[in-house]
C-alpha cells in the first residue's frame, strides 16, 4: 500500500483598495496629492514622465519636488506603442536599480499616457517582487481607460501586452488641464474608448457624446459639460472593472472593440493609435452585429453618425480579414479556448458571442467603405 505524503494547504486573501482622485493644478507647490502616499521627510522619488508633456512641465515639476526636499530622479519616456517593449523596460530598470528607493514608503511616480502607465506599472510590479507606485495619466486615452485599472505590461514577440502583470496603484491622479496640450488626434483617440463603453454599456453616456462630443473634443473637456462625459466614462469603466480585477470572469463588456485590434495594432505600430485600431474594431462588430439581427439599421446608423461628427477618421485599407480572424484566434486562447466576443444587442447593451465566422468577418470588412460613404443617405432615408 502506497503512503499517503503530506498536503499543505495555503490560503490568502490580498485586499486590493486605490482611490482614483481628481486632483487639480497637480504641480502647483500647495498641492501635496502627489506626496499625500508615502514617506515625505528625507524621501525619494523615481519619476517617470512623457517627454512630449515634460517640455511644457518641467521647470513645473523640477520645482515641486524642489518646494518640498524630495531628492526626484525624473526620467523621460517617449509616448507611442513601438516604446511598449522589453528594451524600454529594461532601460527604465535600469535608472531605477541606479536610485535605489525604499520598498514600501517611497512609491514610484508614472506621469504620462497609456503606454507609460502600463510599463511603469509593470516595472513596479517586478522592482523587488513589487513597490508601491501612483499614476497620474496625461492623455484622454489613459485618464478614462488606461489607468483606471490594476493591468499592467508590455508587448513581446510581436504581440501586444504578452508580458504583464495584475498590480494595483497607490492611487490614480487626474489632473484634466494636462489635457490642454493634447494633439487633436489623440483626444480623438481617447474619445473612442468612451465611445466604446457607451455603445456596450451606457446609451445615456453615448445621448451625450451626439449631443456634446464636439464641443468637448475642441474644448479639451476643460468645461462642466467635459466633467459629465468623463465622469460617466470612469464610472462606467470602475464599475466593470471592480469586480472583476483579475479577470476571472472571461465575459467582459470592457473587451469590446478589443478583439481584432490588437493585431492591427502591432501590424501597423508607428501609423495607428490603440483608439483608432479599437475604433475599426468597433465598426467591423458594429456590421457584423447588423448582420447578424442584434442592431437594427437605425442604431448602426446612430453610431456611424457619431464616429463622423467627432471627425474619427477610419482608415479601412488596412483590414484584413485574414489577420482579423488570426486577431480573434489569439484572443480565444487568452480567454480561455472560448471567443467570449461583446457584441451590442442594442445601443447602451450587449451579449456575448462564441461562433464568429471567417465570412461573417470578410463580410463587414468589404461593406465598411460602402458604409461610411453612404451613411448620409442612409439618415436621410430614415428621416
Amino acid at each position: 500500500m502506497t503512503k499517503r505524503k503530506n498536503t499543505w494547504h495555503v490560503t490568502y486573501r490580498r485586499p486590493i483598495e486605490y482611490d482614483i482622485v481628481e486632483a487639480q493644478d497637480l504641480f502647483s507647490p500647495e498641492n501635496d496629492a502627489l506626496l499625500s502616499m508615502g514617506r515625505i521627510e528625507n524621501a525619494r522619488r523615481f519619476i517617470v514622465v512623457d517627454s512630449n508633456l515634460y517640455k511644457y512641465h518641467s521647470a513645473k515639476l523640477r520645482n515641486y519636488f524642489a518646494h518640498h526636499h524630495i531628492n526626484a530622479k525624473i526620467v523621460t519616456f517617449p509616448g507611442g506603442e513601438e516604446n511598449k517593449s522589453m528594451e524600454s523596460f529594461l532601460s527604465l530598470m535600469d535608472e531605477l536599480v541606479s536610485f535605489p528607493i525604499h520598498r514600501r514608503d517611497e512609491p514610484i511616480i508614472a506621469i504620462g499616457g497609456g503606454v507609460l502607465t502600463d510599463v511603469v506599472g509593470f516595472l513596479a510590479s517586478s522592482y523587488r517582487r513589487g513597490v508601491p507606485h501612483i499614476k497620474v495619466p496625461t492623455t484622454l486615452m489613459g485618464y478614462v481607460d488606461a489607468s483606471v485599472g490594476i493591468k499592467n505590461g508590455i508587448n513581446y514577440y510581436g504581440i501586444k501586452n504578452r508580458l504583464g502583470s495584475f498590480d494595483p496603484p497607490l492611487q490614480v491622479l487626474l489632473d484634466k488641464s494636462l489635457l490642454e496640450t493634447l494633439p487633436r488626434r489623440h483626444v480623438l483617440n481617447g474619445i473612442c474608448e468612451i465611445i466604446k463603453l457607451a455603445v456596450i454599456k451606457d446609451i445615456e453616456l453615448f445621448a451625450l457624446l451626439e449631443d456634446h462630443g464636439v464641443h468637448c473634443v475642441n474644448t479639451r473637456f476643460q468645461d462642466d459639460v467635459g466633467d459629465a462625459i468623463l465622469h460617466r466614462a470612469i464610472e462606467a469603466m470602475v464599475d466593470e472593472l471592480q469586480h472583476n480585477l483579475f479577470e476571472e470572469n472571461l465575459n467582459r463588456k470592457v473587451d469590446f472593440g478589443h478583439t481584432f485590434c490588437y493585431g492591427l495594432e502591432t501590424s501597423h505600430v508607428k501609423d495607428l493609435l490603440h483608439g483608432e485600431a479599437v475604433m475599426l474594431d468597433i465598426a467591423t462588430s458594429v456590421l457584423i452585429a447588423r448582420e447578424r439581427k442584434l442592431l437594427s439599421e437605425g442604431e448602426v446608423i446612430r453610431i456611424f453618425d457619431l464616429v463622423d461628427r467627432l471627425g474619427i477618421m477610419l482608415n479601412t485599407e488596412i483590414l484584413d480579414p485574414y489577420l482579423l480572424w488570426q486577431c480573434l484566434e489569439e484572443r480565444t486562447c487568452h480567454r480561455n479556448g472560448r471567443q467570449n466576443v461583446p457584441f451590442p444587442d442594442r445601443i447602451g447593451n450587449c451579449v456575448f458571442i462564441n461562433d464568429i465566422r471567417l465570412d461573417e468577418i470578410q463580410a463587414a470588412v468589404k461593406s465598411l467603405p460602402h458604409w461610411l460613404v453612404e451613411k448620409d443617405d442612409k439618415i436621410r432615408e430614415l428621416r
